[in-house]
């Protein structure tokens, strides 16, 4: 592809953080994992994308004319690979037959792959002339997609027609912004929050409409709960590598202000090692681990189904009053309940909270998926591209699409336009990940870490949290994980430069 090697690219980033150091003192058919921007004027809130420490010059990576979309010779046929399932692939299939209909010179074909995994996998294991128009990428992707030198970023879009993204969530673009480069856009974007029954509250005699913001609330508020009988457990936990054993470890250590890994979580140069081992994970861990010595919470274990911690407060013998997950599964876990799931219990009576944190502290990481436009060498198709995720992002898509799923509007403009506007002020449950994204600080530590392995070291945590929570010690399980986490990124750094 006619981009910079990585090593290459990896070097000119390396030369210009060391700038900037300076003056703050004074087409083949192998796996495209094999195959061989400008700091922005502005930062998101502005015309352009987030801010970076480091840069690399858009010129040297594969452009984007929007305005080639006018030279394209009848309709131009884009294929797009994604991992949406259930309701929220058929609100994905109503937005793009929507766009489809509103105009003849872009026709996009949606092609579910499975999951997000599974698409994942698919695009990394596919030859350059087999790849789709654009591709969603799960947010832990982010390096390993930037590896691949195979995409045009969007930032290069952004910058050629200087599209406005002053209304942008700046947290769901810094999320995908590192070496100077926005590289993909923000589409679904997700965060953990705390579910819970408020009939269970109730009857333990606590305020139904004051969920546990802290850790320390979150034990004290389970001690009640299962001293009344109320519930059998105060909380359901999960180690599910893209849940309970992963991705709220990192939450945790973002709602602190610490760094998960190095090198400004990966941001100011690729990470070469994890920092969870340290005082603040054993800590945290120990935390968790004591809820369920002490009888308060239930581990479902590695969360298969990727809703049993969900339904373990359905269960009609050992109940949970809370447990946490994506804010994405709201619709469905509205929906589910309306037909009965739990005996007794309406949809009105589920509860919706910001994700419990050491010391109360606020804000959340990015999760769910971006948009990658894939460079195929043909700037008619990368301007249809284009096209269609600013369809996909405009304010009253957004709307419409957080409106039926729970996922988070990535643009303020969007809360002012039907049906979000209505949802969010009829129904608060649906408004608390927008609030607790928007709370989240403005610093490396808080916009979360960028990891080449990170699907990887996920699972490395799952199994050490699976083993923590089942009686291993804390301190040692931590270290071994990160010893192996190094491990694999130490092989990641030396194979990509």
């Amino acid at each position: 592809m006619n981009i910079l090697p990585r090593k290459s690219r990896r070097a000119l980033a390396g030369l210009t953080v060391a700038a900037l150091a300076v003056a703050a003192c004074g087409g083949s058919g192998d796996s495209i994992v094999d195959s061989g921007g400008t700091e922005p004027s502005t930062t998101p809130g502005d015309s352009t994308a987030a801010p970076s420490t480091s840069a690399a010059p858009l010129d040297s990576l594969p452009p984007c004319d929007p305005s080639a979309l006018g030279n394209a010779d009848g309709t131009v046929e884009l294929t797009f690979w994604h991992g949406m399932n259930g309701e929220l692939e058929k609100s994905l299939v109503a937005l793009t037959d929507e766009y489809n209909a509103s105009q003849s010179l872009v026709k996009v074909s949606l092609e579910n792959q499975g999951g997000y995994e599974q698409t994942l996998d698919k695009y990394l294991a596919s030859g350059s002339g087999s790849l789709p128009d654009i591709v969603q990428a799960p947010e832990y992707a982010v390096q390993v997609m930037n590896d691949t030198e195979s995409n045009v970023p969007v930032g290069a879009c952004i910058e050629a027609e200087q599209y406005d993204t002053s209304d942008f969530q700046p947290k769901a673009l810094r999320q995908y912004f590192t070496e100077g480069v926005q590289w993909a856009m923000p589409f679904n974007v997700s965060d953990p929050v705390l579910y819970y029954n408020k009939k269970v509250f109730v009857a333990a005699g606590l305020d139904p409409e004051t969920p546990p913001a802290s850790l320390e609330e979150l034990r004290t508020m389970s001690q009640t709960i299962v001293d009344s009988g109320a519930a059998a457990f105060g909380l359901a936990l999960d180690t599910g590598a893209d849940s309970g054993g992963g991705w709220f470890l990192e939450q945790w250590f973002a709602k602190l202000g610490e760094l998960y890994s190095d090198n400004d979580n990966g941001r100011l140069a690729p990470s070469s090692k994890v920092l969870f081992d340290g005082p603040t994970g054993v800590e945290l861990l120990s935390a968790i681990k004591s809820l369920v010595d002490d009888g308060l919470a239930y581990n479902v274990g590695d969360n298969a189904s990727g809703q049993d911690a969900l339904l373990k407060l359905a269960d009609p013998e050992k109940p949970a009053a809370m447990t946490i997950a994506t804010s994405a599964a709201l619709g469905t876990v509205l929906s589910v309940v309306a037909g009965g799931t739990i005996p007794g219990v309406t949809v009105d009576d589920i509860g919706v909270g910001p994700m419990p944190g050491p010391n109360g502290a606020p804000g959340a990481i990015v999760g769910g998926a971006s948009l990658w436009i894939v460079d195929n060498g043909d700037p008619v198709k990368t301007a249809a591209t284009w096209d269609y995720i600013k369809f996909l992002v405009s304010a009253q898509t957004q709307s419409n699409w957080a409106s039926a799923t729970g996922y988070v509007p990535v643009r303020s403009t969007a809360l002012d336009v039907e049906p979000v506007k209505t949802t969010y002020a009829t129904d608060p449950r649906f408004r608390v990940a927008y609030d607790q994204l928007s709370a989240a600080a403005d610093s490396p530590a808080a916009v979360g870490a960028i990891l080449g392995p990170q699907r990887e070291i996920r699972n490395i945590t799952a199994q050490a949290i699976a083993t923590i929570l089942q009686g291993g010690d804390v301190a040692a399980t931590l270290a071994s994980a990160a010893q192996s986490a190094n491990a694999l990124l130490d092989d990641y750094n030396a194979s990509n430069g």
